[in-house]
């Protein structure tokens, strides 16, 4: 069913004998025209599953101009699949090239007046070219058939889904017919929901599959129940304790010598930390993150893909499917937020024959060990977080609403729903949002259309309005360079606390000398220092919080539930130890409220951030006021009793209070200025709240239990 010239380059070019299931069993979907997602393990072969059939459709139909786009989550995953692709168009004689953010200049021209027939490109990229002056976006795109959307778990987990989503309406009106749209996907707990999302204002419109032959029994499925997830993979999977940055190191260091090795962390400040300390142990390091130098963290994937006794530190960046060679083995300090997270950092492993995906699992603390086995529990019980887009993105449909004024110049006050076809929350929903626009000036309104008002101007139109295509705000950081080399960037305040003697970072593993701060441009000078740099970022960034289903399995551990992997001795011995000091916190039957003497009164839920931030402020009448829930247990009022406590639960509404919103957590929520004050609170609201799972625990048998000592 391929195109015979795709076949033999696929025998003879790429040494294949046979195509992968899930190569073969996308063929017939995606030359049909159908909507898909295509779900497989990390290096599952997606990308030619989606691109093999779209460029034998592309040639069979005579396809023109760019017809397919390519879309990551990520520029680096983009740069990585570039070459892939550029070799499977040019068989055909066909072309396929980038747009993001680092292309040049010149490139994005000769791109322009040579249209590719594919291009891998960022949903901000995408939309920056819809607002373009200098491009033609109605020409461009005319061609249009299908949009890849690879990772696309990672995308509809946050609000870059729905901004994906929204440019993608908008451009399927731009060029006037309905687009194709496949979805590439690690194994995720929920897809044909996530199907569905992806469809937008196309879902029942549309014929649309999952196709995923390892789930057995569930490929090519139409039908709307979601797949069950599949059973774990075989692996060698270990778990040990090593208690701090310092031993972790130590341990790395010695083990596994000879082989290439991963590690993940999960902060900047870690990766840095291990990083330096692993250098000091004479170990060949690399890093990775996000606030690093483009050109440092493509040195050291460079570097790393080439060498073989070595280990890069990584927080989630190297996570999705950027290609670093043959792995031996990934190494996870602590736990990462999801088993889906873990699923993409076990699939690094085990890539050539005769070997085995593997993970060894180092815990700086108890809480990491707790975290670490609870997630280990839930990933062998097959289970795999549905994803599940972020409800009510109320500013997300603000930023829209501008981008496309920017983009048409002016809109029809009554026709701005028609752009998104009356999808989900950019319906009739909106028009509060469209009237607090219009009232504040971020857009002016005169005889019947909407334009860009003077508002948005002031706030957004900085170099072209590029601030208004990122959903996210980034925090403040100051560039540290080496002369006229960019290291990376770091926080602010390690720049202005008082330090006693010379001024010293921590960044790409080394130590710097602070020697000049320029202010006003956010840059400082640095030169290299033997030791004492310090590591930090803050801002605005999430912070991670724990799911009612890790939470009850990180119970369920406490309760004597080992997962079934390798625990060190030291790991069994430390999970003794918290079984021990939790035996009163955990209960199979139930949650248990615990008063000590000294009168603190703990409700010991195990429901996760989320649904104990929703109880929290559903019982308001015996819960400490102002004092956080976290993920184990909600505080309650000293003077609390089994009556106090009954005639609470008793006048709980039948509709449980959303958590009360934080005014500093409303300033972090990109374009939260474009909304009514009441209606940003509400979107933050409904984000941090789990209405399902307290309902669920406020129904569970409650017991009292009066503790001694401390």
């Amino acid at each position: 069913m391929l195109d015979p010239v795709l076949g033999h380059h696929i025998v003879n070019s790429l040494g294949w004998r046979s195509l992968r299931p899930l190569q073969e069993a996308a063929i017939e979907p995606l030359l049909g025209g159908e909507d898909a997602l295509l779900l497989a393990p990390t290096a599952g072969g997606k990308t030619e599953a989606a691109a093999f059939p779209l460029l034998t459709r592309m040639g069979r139909h005579g396809w023109k101009g760019t017809s397919v786009l390519y879309v990551c989550p990520l520029k680096a995953l983009l740069n990585n699949l570039h070459p892939r692709l550029r070799a499977y168009t040019e068989w055909l004689g066909r072309t396929a090239e980038l747009w993001h953010g680092d292309i040049t200049t010149p490139r994005r021209r000769r791109i322009l007046t040579q249209r590719p027939d594919v291009l891998l490109t960022t949903p901000e990229s995408l939309e920056s070219m819809l607002v373009s002056a200098h491009v033609d976006h109605r020409a461009f795109f005319s061609g249009l058939r299908t949009v890849v959307v690879d990772e696309v778990h990672a995308f509809a987990g946050d609000d870059r889904g729905w901004h994906l989503l929204a440019v993608l309406e908008r451009l399927s009106r731009t060029v006037g017919r309905p687009l194709q749209r496949v979805g590439l996907s690690a194994t995720i707990g929920n897809p044909q929901e996530l199907l569905a999302w992806l469809q937008g204002s196309g879902r029942g419109r549309r014929p649309a599959r999952v196709v995923a032959p390892h789930l057995d029994g569930h490929s090519d499925s139409r039908q709307p129940a979601a797949a069950p997830s599949p059973p774990p993979p075989p692996g060698d999977i270990e778990l040990d304790y090593v208690g701090s940055v310092a031993n972790a190191a130590t341990v790395i260091a010695a083990l596994h010598r000879g082989e290439k090795r991963l590690v993940f962390c999960e902060t900047r400040r870690t990766v840095e930390e291990l990083a330096e300390r692993l250098r000091a142990k004479g170990v060949t390091t690399f890093l990775s993150h996000a606030s690093l130098a483009v050109d440092e963290r493509r040195r050291a994937e460079a570097a790393f893909a080439e060498e073989r006794d070595c280990v890069i530190v990584s927080t989630s960046t190297l996570e999705l499917g950027i290609d670093v060679g043959d792995l031996d083995r990934v190494i996870q300090l602590d736990a990462p937020s999801s088993v889906a997270s873990f699923l993409q950092r076990l699939g690094r492993t085990g890539r050539r024959p005769g070997t085995t995906r593997n993970c060894l699992f180092l815990a700086l603390d108890g809480e990491g060990l707790l975290s670490a086995a609870a997630l280990l529990l839930q990933w062998s019980r097959g289970w795999v977080e549905p994803v599940v887009a972020p409800p009510e993105p109320r500013h997300l449909v603000a930023q829209q609403l501008l981008a496309l004024c920017l983009q048409e110049q002016w809109v029809g006050e009554n026709l701005w729903q028609e752009w998104w076809n009356g999808m989900g929350p950019f319906g009739p929903g909106a028009a509060p949002v469209v009237r607090h626009l219009v009232e504040q000036g971020y857009l002016d309104e005169d005889g019947g259309l909407l334009f860009v008002g003077p508002e948005a101007e002031r706030r957004y139109g900085y170099r072209h309005f590029m601030n208004l295509t990122a959903v996210f705000t980034a925090p403040p950081e100051f560039t540290v360079c080496h002369g006229r080399t960019e290291i990376g960037r770091t926080d602010p305040d390690l720049l202005t606390e008082h330090v006693e003697g010379p001024r010293k970072l921590l960044l790409a593993g080394r130590n710097w000398l602070v020697t000049y701060i320029d202010w006003n441009r956010k840059r400082c000078f640095v030169e290299p220092a033997d030791e004492g740099g310090r590591a930090r970022w803050s801002g605005f960034a999430t912070v991670r919080v724990r799911s009612f289903h890790l939470a009850r399995a990180a119970r369920d551990v406490l309760l004597g539930e080992d997962p079934p992997v390798r625990l060190t001795p030291r790991a069994a011995a430390r999970l003794a130890e918290a079984r021990d000091r939790h035996l009163h916190t955990v209960h199979p039957g139930g949650t248990l409220i615990t008063r000590h003497t000294e009168g603190d009164i703990r409700w010991w839920t195990w429901a996760g951030h989320r649904a104990n931030a929703t109880l929290a402020a559903s019982l308001s009448a015996v819960v400490v006021p102002h004092r956080r829930a976290n993920d184990q247990w909600v505080p309650l009022r000293e003077d609390v009793s089994p009556a106090t406590w009954g005639a609470a639960v008793a006048q709980v509404p039948s509709g449980l209070c959303l958590p009360e919103v934080d005014e500093r957590a409303v300033r972090g929520l990109k374009f939260a200025e474009a909304l009514p004050a009441r209606l940003a609170v509400a979107t933050l609201a409904a984000r941090t709240a789990d209405v399902p799972h307290a309902g669920e625990v406020l129904a569970e048998p409650v017991r009292f239990v009066r503790l001694t000592g401390t």
